[in-house]
């Protein structure tokens, strides 16, 4: 019998995270909940923060997933949407870290190449991808979609990170 594994997918933005839990078991994805946290965009970036930490510490709380994976960010051509961008990152490993959850990285390629099959492609594909990976997914908006194939993306590389911090450990030793 396979053990369940509850992940959590997050999609960080400043002004939507998306989200997305699966369960894995084997070989096998269950759709469990997903969603978007949305920060106030009249509010100063504190605050803003503040409103991505408290939401996704109560997604957290509700599901209790024991993992995390969260999309790498890209660097764009201005640097201050990028630096904004990375401190909503911050938010998005924090708060599973602080939770006692390993917080796996994904480079945004790496997902699409797990969910579509092509390291390049549209929303619109990655939605269709997660609809017939999770017949019974219902998300809110792009970015919970996109945080469920961050979920899907950790299920697939599982086992390697497991054999990786093996062969660390064995190193080390």
């Amino acid at each position: 019998m396979s053990k369940v594994i509850r992940i959590i997918g997050i999609d960080p933005g400043l002004r939507r995270t998306g989200w997305g839990i699966v369960d894995s078991i084997g070989t096998s994805l269950k759709f469990v909940a997903a969603g978007t946290v949305k920060s106030d965009g009249k509010a100063d970036l504190a605050m803003r923060l503040c409103e991505l930490h408290d939401g996704l510490w109560g997604v957290l709380n509700t599901y209790q997933p024991m993992e995390a994976a969260v999309e790498n960010t890209f660097v764009n051509k201005d640097a201050t949407a990028t630096l904004k961008l990375g401190q909503a990152r911050g938010i998005a490993m924090l708060v599973p870290a602080r939770a006692g959850l390993e917080v796996a990285e994904y480079a945004p390629n790496k997902v699409k190449k797990a969910v579509i099959g092509v390291g390049h492609g549209d929303k619109s594909q990655i939605k269709l991808m997660v609809n017939m990976l999770l017949p019974k997914a219902t998300y809110d908006s792009d970015d919970a979609a996109d945080g469920l194939a961050i979920a899907i993306c950790h299920a697939h590389h599982r086992p390697s990170i497991a054999v990786n911090m093996a062969a660390r450990i064995a190193a080390v030793s």
